[in-house]
């Protein structure tokens, strides 16, 4: 796919995405007003799902002018998939570098929340973030590939949810075949904030081959629901300085519409 019909098909997805006739907008996924579940901790997925009927549009923004596109939609109550393309150089005068291929991704809710038990959610998530390294064939963040999550809420002056999983990613060409297990908490702070924090053990990124030292990623966000459909997150990623080349942390920002269809 070419960068001439890459640049008019972007913009032209959001445009058809914010004309589509839903009955209303669902409210954001920040806060204690917050009717939309988290698909996702930072990196890491949760056992969160859109409901059916229900579609979202991604966009996060990343180092190098980079920015990627992220399409999801509820077929079932108990199935949701999506795609997902990118790249660097986006925003600027140099050279724009794609992504090889999109990003595939399904989930199925296995098991629902219960007063018990957590959600429980099988998936198969191909798309990495930020840059794609292509001297290495992986993202600098590895994709989860395929994974077990788990999340369970409380209610605790708002809501306090935690988040859990173990994957397996095939972004292996260093040698590094190791699953990956993650861990996230997720706080509402009033009605429209949520304060989330998420770690990685990242042991499918710290043998020799790889660019992570060992430490793991740890990330935290802000996440605000800025109006019905549309949530906004700041991120302050590898706070541990896993890969060699962060100094302090790693700003990257998202907005996410939902919009039933």
């Amino acid at each position: 796919m070419s960068e001439k019909i890459l640049s008019s098909v972007v913009p032209l997805v959001f445009l058809l995405f914010l004309l589509l006739p839903g009955k209303s907008f669902c409210q954001g996924t920040a806060g204690n007003d917050a009717t939309v579940e988290s698909r996702y901790i930072i990196d890491q997925p949760t056992a969160g799902i859109l409901l059916h009927g229900t579609a979202a549009l991604s966009m996060e923004f990343f180092q190098q002018g980079g920015m990627l596109l992220g399409l999801s939609a509820g077929l079932f109550d108990r199935l949701m998939l999506g795609i997902s393309y990118g790249g660097t150089g986006l925003i600027g005068t140099g050279h724009t570098d794609w992504n090889p291929l999109p990003g595939l991704a399904v989930k199925i809710r296995v098991l629902d929340e219960s007063y018990v038990f957590p959600a429980l959610a099988l998936g198969f998530d191909s798309q990495g973030k930020e840059n794609y390294l292509s001297d290495a064939n992986r993202y600098t963040i590895k994709s989860p590939g395929v994974y077990l999550a788990a999340s369970k809420n409380y209610q605790a002056y708002g809501y306090l949810a935690f988040h859990g999983g173990v994957s397996y990613s095939f972004e292996n060409a260093d040698g590094d075949y190791n699953p990956n297990l993650y861990a996230g908490i997720e706080k509402t702070v009033g009605p429209f904030v949520s304060v989330i924090a998420e770690y990685s053990l990242g042991w499918n990124d710290s043998n020799h081959n790889a660019r992570g030292r060992g430490r793991g990623y740890l990330n935290t966000a802000v996440a605000v629901s800025a109006w019905k459909g549309v949530t906004l997150k700041l991120y302050l990623k590898d706070l541990l300085r896993n890969q060699q080349d962060i100094s302090v942390g790693n700003r990257v920002f998202s907005i996410d519409f939902v919009n039933p269809i």
